[in-house]
């Protein structure tokens, strides 16, 4: 009687225990990381009898959690992946709005400026058409700033983002140490506390989506986190902090480091493989960086280029003057590493505007030599590496003189030079007084009165900013074929000499191009002079309209150059296909992460439908277990009553 009893009461334990299992599953069907779990049964050892074994029920030995160790942690590596690919297209999403384009664009806007000369041009002493250009160029200064100030704030918004993640990293490191150790405490009873062990999962897939992870288990149960190949920033019970640095060149960017006790160790970006805060640091080394420099080149390009025109040229100054500068802009900088042992000190400064690359240089000094690289391609200079002598003398590099200015370095010492780093935000518009836009040409041609040649003058412009005054020179052709004889009198020195003219070239003398347009005869004579009335001179305003299809940004021994709109038509380009390139592998992250996500819901997720099948069937258990115990109870009343009779 008491081993009918045993197996209903067994049994009657068994199906409650399924029961309340899969009741729990129903509750938790929506919670974030629960893992089904599942009654795991044996049957009870048979007693023996002369007759056979004899059952004694059932026994519970676990509740089980279903778990696959690959699919967990295939789910949470691509969760990382598409949580770094996502956070680098919302930053890229935000930059693409910088480089606005039509009539709102700065290439509009350049373009506006140049054109304005045309009606200077027309009528140079229109203070109205003068006042328009100046206008002009304030508004361009005005684009290039706001587009400056615009990438600056998405830097800023870069650092606090990742200074948010990193602090909510800590949080959930600190989150796993405490369940190891909690969990460590349980490994003892033999049991798995399987809500301890969702709960861990949860948090290291959560700390996954912030920053790359792998995990190590370890005997006492507890899971080891590390980061940045192999760094631990969970070891047992023992939590290690992340922190934001600052830059070693550049304070306003951000590196992260791991403290592990007093050290911090930095971790370099390639260790970076996902979560949000690999995407926010390729967006601020990589994305943010190139489209700085390249606002930056454009920048430093026209305003070099509007400068050197406006400085070829005379302005309404009373004398007439060479032109002051119209726009500014900062030049170029040099950062020294934070962990720098030497006190070299360098200057750079622009000394080609059009010549200046979209490439920062790292300068390394490995005890005798300063090698020069081009970043972020790391390509060596043209004639690097560089003795100290010649970077004392001054070594020229794209439209940059870079020069050791006091101090010697250690070796190792490094530097970063930045040709336009904040050359955008600071650009200003420093030419106030409308009579200062210097439109005349400082040089005045005519052609003899009695040329039997068709040639005429087509400009004569300065190729010089040094003063000329009092010059003036005279050419006589000497043949058909374009020779000629030329005297030259800069007001203290006659000198003379021969030449040729070649169609579509200037003659180039004194410090003057003369561009003829026709074919001078043998005989004929030209004359240059300095301009005497620059009110009506307007040459210099021509070339200014000229610049708009000149080749300004980017020029150099192995480039052609682009012109002002050109080369922010081609930023727009670079600026969409990396827009173009971060959605398409948000896209792809995305669905492998959805898929992966997918796979592991299927193995450990609840199906309401399918627990709602096991109730009924466990209830079914359940009472026929009771019925066990209803048929012992009647049996052993029969047996009392037939003993009592």
């Amino acid at each position: 009687m008491s081993g009918l009893l045993s197996v209903g009461k067994s049994a009657m334990f068994a199906n409650y225990a399924a029961l309340q299992t899969t009741g729990n599953n129903i509750a938790n069907a929506n919670t974030p990381g629960y893992s089904r779990q599942t009654v795991q049964l044996a049957d009870a050892s048979g007693q023996f009898t002369g007759s056979g074994f004899f059952g004694k029920g059932v026994n519970v030995v676990t509740v089980q959690r279903a778990y696959d160790q690959l699919l967990t942690t295939q789910a949470a590596s691509a969760s990382s992946a598409a949580s770094a690919d996502s956070a680098r297209l919302d930053k890229l999403n935000q930059l693409e709005t910088v480089f606005p384009i039509g009539s709102t664009g700065i290439g509009a806007a350049a373009g506006d400026l140049l054109n304005a000369f045309v009606d200077v041009s027309s009528n140079p002493t229109d203070s109205s058409a003068r006042q328009v250009t100046l206008g002009k160029a304030q508004e361009l200064a005005a684009r290039f700033r706001n587009a400056g100030e615009q990438l600056s704030a998405l830097q800023s918004g870069v650092v606090q983002d990742m200074r948010a993640s990193v602090s909510a990293v800590n949080a959930l490191a600190q989150q796993v140490g405490r369940l190891n150790q909690q969990i460590g405490a349980l490994k003892g009873t033999g049991q798995p506390p399987n809500n301890l062990l969702d709960e861990r999962d949860r948090v290291i897939s959560d700390i996954g989506k912030l920053i790359n992870v792998s995990t190590q288990s370890a005997e006492d149960g507890s899971l080891g986190v590390f980061i940045g190949g192999g760094q631990n920033l969970v070891l047992g019970g023992v939590v290690n902090t992340l922190k934001v640095v600052a830059d070693a060149y550049d304070p306003s960017k951000v590196q992260v480091a791991l403290r592990a006790g007093a050290t911090d160790r930095l971790i370099p970006q390639a260790a970076f493989s996902g979560g949000s805060m690999a995407g926010l640091l390729k967006f601020q080394n990589e994305d943010l960086s190139h489209a700085t420099r390249l606002l930056g080149q454009m920048a430093t390009a026209i305003s070099g280029a509007v400068n050197l025109q406006q400085s070829l040229g005379l302005d309404l100054g009373q004398p007439a003057g060479r032109g002051a500068p119209i726009l500014s802009v900062t030049g170029a900088r040099v950062l020294s590493a934070s962990d720098n042992a030497g006190s070299a000190q360098f200057g750079a400064s622009v000394s080609n505007a059009a010549q200046v690359q979209t490439s920062d240089y790292e300068l390394t000094f490995d005890g005798a030599n300063y090698g020069l690289t081009r970043e972020p391609d790391g390509q060596a200079v043209t004639g690097s590496p560089f003795t100290p002598a010649a970077l004392a003398a001054g070594v020229a590099v794209d439209g940059l003189t870079i020069q050791l200015s006091a101090g010697t370095a250690q070796a190792g010492d490094h530097f970063l030079i930045q040709p336009a780093a904040t050359a955008a935000q600071n650009m200003r518009l420093v030419l106030t007084d409308p009579k200062g836009l210097a439109a005349a040409s400082p040089f005045t041609a005519s052609v003899g009165a009695n040329n039997g040649g068709t040639a005429s003058v087509a400009s004569v412009l300065a190729v010089s900013a040094a003063s000329t005054p009092n010059l003036s020179a005279d050419f006589v052709f000497t043949s058909a074929t374009g020779d000629y004889n030329w005297t030259l009198d800069d007001g203290t020195t006659v000198t003379t000499g021969t030449g040729t003219w070649t169609a579509g070239s200037p003659i180039t003398l004194g410090g003057f191009a003369l561009n003829l347009d026709g074919v001078p005869k043998s005989g004929d004579t030209l004359k240059v002079a300095s301009t005497v009335s620059p009110a009506g001179n307007n040459g210099n305003a021509l070339a200014f309209v000229k610049l708009g299809e000149t080749a300004l940004v980017g020029t150099g021994a192995t480039q052609t150059g682009m012109n002002i709109t050109d080369a922010y038509a081609s930023a727009l380009a670079s600026v969409g296909v990396r827009v173009q390139s971060g959605k398409t592998a948000s896209t792809i992250s995305t669905a492998l992460a959805d898929d992966a996500e997918t796979a592991r819901s299927n193995k450990a997720g609840v199906n309401l439908d399918e627990e709602a099948a096991r109730l009924i069937q466990f209830q079914q258990s359940y009472q026929a277990a009771a019925k066990i115990l209803q048929v012992a109870q009647s049996i052993f009343q029969t047996l009392l009553q037939t003993g009592a009779g």
